[in-house]
């Protein structure tokens, strides 16, 4: 499965009891749809993700960068410490392109990753009218 979405918080990176590492970083991906009425609906999904074959991407997932992502959907459910029920979507992402990012250090993140991105046509375009 592939999403496409922006960062809502800088990567972490943590580190598990067997020494292995894994990048945690959530993305939101808006859609939005017209109802029988004509009105404009819009939706946000968030996703919490993780990457677990370089601890190095972190680096370049910044908060309001636009990324793609390929891997799988999971979900989990538990109670909160307010006894509501919660749940929540999780992405096992086994790929990721960046195609724009945001901050100050944004040029030299994409030279970075020119291979990366390389055959987009878009990879440097951060002119969108996104809504977040």
């Amino acid at each position: 499965m592939n999403i496409v979405g922006r960062i809502t918080r800088n990567a972490e990176i943590s580190v598990l009891k067997n020494d292995r590492k894994v990048v945690n970083f959530s993305v939101a991906i808006n859609n939005s749809y017209k109802t029988k009425q004509g009105e404009r609906k819009d939706q946000t999904t968030y996703f919490n993700c993780s990457y677990w074959l370089s601890p190095n991407v972190a680096k370049i997932l910044t908060k309001g960068a636009l990324v793609e992502l390929s891997g799988r959907v999971s979900s989990n459910a538990w109670i909160g410490k307010d006894g509501e029920i919660r749940s929540g979507l999780n992405f096992h992402t086994s790929s990721i392109k960046l195609h724009g990012s945001s901050g100050k250090n944004s040029e030299s993140k994409s030279k970075q990753n020119t291979k990366e991105e390389t055959g987009n046509p878009f990879a440097g375009d951060t002119d969108d009218d996104l809504p977040f």
